[in-house]
């Protein structure tokens, strides 16, 4: 006989130790009827937004978490009515004896077949300290079959009063409980109003009173600079957070140094702008950019130091016979550095098309989080927003990083004569403790080399 169960989803560990996401949206509601993988929510980790596929085919009974709530790994975000056997528990919290079921295989990283029906069997990992708790791995998260009855809507915690934090500042300035205050804003948002019409009802103190009043002439409304309220809060969370962990981590650990070289990069240019018009590359998304990057990896091979990594917990230093080229992309959620893997083994046109799909992915907040790890070495483009030339800081984990200048047309020295040509500067910063200043001194010198005359990567090669 088929019974059915309750079943709880917790929250993954999506990539890389990482200890929480926030629940972006939801793509079902409770009632509906959901299959195995089909996505059921978007969820925001330190370094992307990922897709949540469901690991169950059932119907939703409970969603835990609100959008815009940081969960915790672990966490229960959503149950699942689904079919079980006469072994598991049915849904209506009666008894049954337990018997040995079968989970089917389901999602990617989520688990496979379990054949015992006892305690969930933790995966052996080997963490720098014996006291760090474990965390259950995503491969197999632990299942409770116990029974769980969706609360009505009347028994649900009450959730924190939607405002803004200049109006919860406000609202504590007044001492007033924003749970108490009718919302007139979209979707029941909390306005300075309506604070105020709720002191002006009240029985507040005269102090609150004139509080109030002394703010009621400010302007409500949102615009640029100087106008709408004096200042804006944003939580630091996702990855504007991780960035800035990464950064102070990687700026206190790892001495920097930085170089500059500028460079006549005309005959670079007069290539590329050969290769647009060549049937080789038609179709293709040729930048300055693709022809910096493979000139890196070029130079690379003979300055292989520079694509290496300093290993402290085992005191190593870690030298990659591969290249995965990480390439920093600004987009509306902050700096995320995604990389290439292999780099080195393609060709300018496989290179030119990855390029145009990390920075696509990235720019729609689709890279996975598979792909913002594993980096080698990175470039940054800093000539987009015309800038010269600039400092870079490391990207953790990496002895260089690149930042590549506006090309600009300049005087320059040429054939002994003044003209004007097209410069570049290029900024190398890297790891002292495990780049010397000859070896960077060199990737540098080869890299300008290769821009100045693009037939040098016949002798590099």
């Amino acid at each position: 006989m088929t019974a059915t169960m309750i079943k709880e989803f917790r929250l993954p560990d999506l990539g890389e130790g990482l200890t929480e996401s926030e629940i972006v949206s939801w793509k079902v509601n409770v009632g509906d009827t959901v299959t195995l993988n089909q996505i059921i929510a978007e969820v925001e980790t330190a370094k992307a937004v990922v897709e949540l596929p469901s690991p169950f085919a059932g119907v939703i009974t409970a969603l835990h978490e609100q959008p815009g709530t940081v969960v915790e790994v672990g966490k229960p975000i959503v149950s699942f009515e689904v079919e079980g056997d006469a072994g598991g528990q049915p849904a209506d919290g009666g008894e049954t004896e337990a018997v040995p079921a079968k989970r089917e295989p389901n999602l990617v990283g989520y688990g496979a077949v379990v054949e015992s029906s006892g305690r969930p069997v933790r995966r052996q990992r080997n963490f720098a300290a014996a006291s760090m708790p474990l965390v259950e791995p995503v491969q197999t998260p632990p299942v409770e079959t116990r029974p769980v009855q969706t609360p009505p809507v009347e028994s649900t915690p009450a959730e924190r009063p939607r405002s803004t934090p200049p109006v919860r500042k406000l609202a504590k300035d007044l001492g007033v409980a924003l749970g108490e205050v009718l919302g007139s804003g979209p979707g029941g948002l909390i306005t300075r109003d309506d604070v105020r019409n709720f002191v002006g009802g009240g029985d507040l103190p005269a102090a609150a009173q004139e509080l109030a009043a002394a703010g009621a002439g400010q302007p409500q409304g949102r615009g640029g600079y100087g106008q709408g309220e004096r200042e804006a809060r944003t939580p630091i969370k996702g990855v504007r957070k991780f960035t800035a962990a990464a950064m102070v981590s990687s700026a206190f650990t790892a001495p920097h140094v930085t170089e500059f070289l500028t460079v006549d990069v005309t005959p670079a240019m007069e290539l590329l702008a050969r290769l647009k018009s060549g049937k080789a590359f038609a179709g293709l998304k040729l930048t300055p950019l693709t022809l910096v990057a493979k000139a890196a990896l070029i130079a690379l091979r003979r300055n292989p130091t520079l694509n290496s990594r300093w290993d402290e917990a085992n005191q190593e230093i870690v030298q990659f016979n591969y290249v995965n080229l990480g390439i920093a992309a600004a987009t509306p959620r902050g700096l995320t550095v995604p990389n290439i893997k292999d780099a080195d083994r393609m060709t300018l046109a496989g290179l030119s098309t990855a390029l145009t799909e990390l920075t696509e992915t990235a720019r729609a907040g689709k890279t996975s989080p598979s792909d913002l790890s594993g980096g080698t070495i990175s470039i940054t483009n800093i000539g987009v927003f015309g800038i010269d030339a600039g400092t870079p800081i490391l990207n953790p984990g990496e002895a260089a990083i690149l930042a590549m200048g506006a090309v600009r047309k300049m005087p320059w020295e040429y054939q002994d004569q003044i003209a004007l040509r097209q410069v570049m500067t290029l900024s190398l910063s890297f790891d002292h403790r495990l780049v010397d200043g000859e070896q960077g001194s060199r990737f540098l010198a080869d890299l300008g080399a290769l821009l100045a005359d693009p037939g040098m990567a016949l002798a590099m090669g």
